[in-house]
């Protein structure tokens, strides 16, 4: 668990926060935050995709099992069902913008790479809950071994 937890502080410490910051500002996200901040939500967001959570109850059971890490995770507990409120209500531009912000980044960290494939245009980022429930319900698309 401490590498884990290793990995996870430093993938979220190398978020640009200014221009996530900035991409809240620009959607006025933080304003009606009932308690919870657009930063919070997506640190739960990210740890649930990091620990491959599937549902709201098993990132809550899952905060909840780890609850006296928490703090050391640099993560706040939010309950599953305001984090439920949060999904729906909060405005997904945010996530976009940033999204495209850190595809940009991407991009221009391996731009002089010798093994880089030419992916301009083309580089697009997904849930990948979205493949596993397509799997789920055709259950032949899976990628033969």
């Amino acid at each position: 668990m401490n590498q884990r937890k290793a990995v996870f502080t430093r993938t979220i410490s190398l978020i640009p926060r200014y221009e996530f910051n900035k991409c809240i500002k620009r959607y006025n996200s933080n304003q009606h935050a009932i308690g919870v901040k657009c930063i919070e939500q997506f640190q739960v967001m990210s740890f649930a995709q990091f620990t491959d959570q599937n549902s709201l109850r098993s990132i809550d059971a899952t905060l909840i099992a780890l609850s006296s890490k928490l703090y050391s995770f640099g993560i706040k507990y939010i309950q599953h069902s305001t984090l439920a409120y949060i999904n729906e209500v909060k405005d997904l531009c945010i996530y976009h913008d940033f999204g495209q912000i850190l595809i940009a980044w991407a991009r221009n960290l391996y731009r002089n790479e010798p093994s880089r494939l030419d992916v301009d245009g083309i580089v697009h980022a997904f849930n990948n809950s979205t493949v596993k429930l397509c799997l789920k319900l055709c259950p032949w698309a899976r990628p033969q071994s």
